[in-house]
């Protein structure tokens, strides 16, 4: 009989070069569930609390601690010891007073920790938005939804969120606060492609006319004058004169 769906099961050695794990020490490893965030942009939950975070030492210990809602994840408490975990997830560990969020890295993500306070915010980005029966559906970077509901669904006049926007949500009810919309002038990190985890200013985006939007060159001028070009997919906006939120250690107002 030929094989029917995915596998559940993950070699090491193919498994996303930033994950912090010995290539050749065992086979298999723990495979990220189908969820939020693609396997290649993730890391399951049980690899954070074992390899770089170093408070588990095999997987039985790290699912113990998950399994007793002793870990949370945007706001919301998660059991799954497999859960993928992406850009811009805040993980936070209660007891330990521990905040972390993902952000990226020249190696892909890091773990950056931050205060309690700012563990209660984090920015999405738009990918897309659908009109349905009740309202508008806005879809975010990490594969969530967000319902926002109107007067006229044929004409939403009160949704103005557009691909690529940044909403400033909180948690856990994750109400939108602030908006900022990618454009020239905008401090932006670098998510993707060989100058991933670069932070800068955009200083021009490609008018696009003959191709798809998301693949527009966008040049990005770091604050010591280095360049660096990317596609517009690879562009998290993350506020205008300042950043909307304090992980940026790296960064330097430009």
């Amino acid at each position: 009989m030929g094989k029917k769906g995915k596998t559940a099961r993950l070699k090491r050695n193919p498994s996303p070069a930033f994950w912090p794990i010995h290539r050749k020490e065992s086979p298999w490893v723990v495979k990220p569930s189908p969820g939020s965030h693609s396997l290649q942009k993730s890391v399951p939950l049980t690899l954070v609390l074992r390899d770089m975070l170093g408070i588990a030492q095999t997987r039985r210990e790290g699912k113990l601690i998950i399994t007793q809602g002793k870990v949370i994840v945007n706001g919301k408490v998660c059991k799954k010891d497999d859960s993928p975990v992406g850009l811009m997830d805040v993980i936070a560990l209660p007891e330990s007073n521990k905040y972390y969020r993902l952000m990226p890295s020249h190696k892909g993500l890091y773990l950056a920790q931050i205060s309690k306070d700012e563990s209660t915010v984090s920015l999405l980005r738009v990918e897309n938005k659908s009109t349905v029966h009740n309202g508008v559906q806005v879809a975010v970077h990490d594969g969530s939804v967000l319902l926002i509901k109107v007067a006229d669904p044929k004409n939403p006049v009160e949704v103005t969120y557009d691909t690529f926007d940044i909403l400033k949500v909180s948690y856990p009810q994750k109400q939108v606060t602030e908006t900022l919309k990618t454009k020239e002038g905008n401090l932006a990190v670098i998510t993707g492609g060989k100058n991933i985890g670069k932070f800068g200013k955009i200083v021009e985006i490609e008018k696009t006319e003959a191709k798809k939007r998301r693949q527009a060159l966008v040049m990005i001028e770091a604050a010591q004058g280095q360049r660096y070009q990317t596609i517009l997919d690879f562009v998290f906006s993350i506020g205008e004169t300042a950043p909307m939120i304090n992980t940026v250690e790296a960064f330097v107002s430009v």
